[in-house]
């Protein structure tokens, strides 16, 4: 599993076309989290995702040093599918994504993921799975991490 998360002051995703697009999840001070998942993935590693990232400490303390997470402060996540973290884009110009895991275990782990975040008692807005989706995210810093369950970065 793989993840990419931005500390926010706001964000939110919508889907739809024009007058249509329609406000999906909204949150405000917190985190974003673009989420990838893999083909090995299992319960597993969105447990240890979501407890890691429940716990990053990444939020400013009075000093302002880098030294709260989000379970310290009770701040909200929106959670957003992305396969497309598992592309690999080694070989010429059009990016493999082999090593995604298909929609209905992308699906599962993802919600169970979101779930997890939800028993730790963290406040989780999501995306629209397997949706063309429009983010609009305040970052704040910018700060943004790099994760992944293999710990391979």
């Amino acid at each position: 599993m793989r993840a990419i998360v931005q500390r926010v002051s706001s964000a939110s995703v919508s889907i739809g076309q024009g007058a249509t697009r329609s406000l999906v999840g909204k949150i405000g001070a917190g985190l974003i989290v673009f989420l990838g998942v893999g083909r090995a993935d299992g319960e597993r590693e969105a447990a240890f995702m979501a407890e890691k990232i429940a716990g990053l400490r990444i939020f400013m303390d009075k000093k302002e040093k880098m030294n709260l997470a989000l379970l310290d402060l009770g701040l909200e996540v929106l959670v957003i599918s992305q396969f497309t973290l598992y592309g690999d884009a080694r070989k010429g110009r059009r990016p493999s994504f082999s090593q995604a895991a298909d929609n209905d275990k992308a699906l599962w782990l993802y919600q169970g993921f979101v779930r997890h975040l939800g028993s730790l008692g963290i406040h989780t807005e999501q995306g629209a799975f397997g949706q063309i989706m429009y983010i609009e995210a305040a970052l704040e810093g910018p700060v943004s991490i790099l994760l992944d369950s293999e710990k391979q970065f």
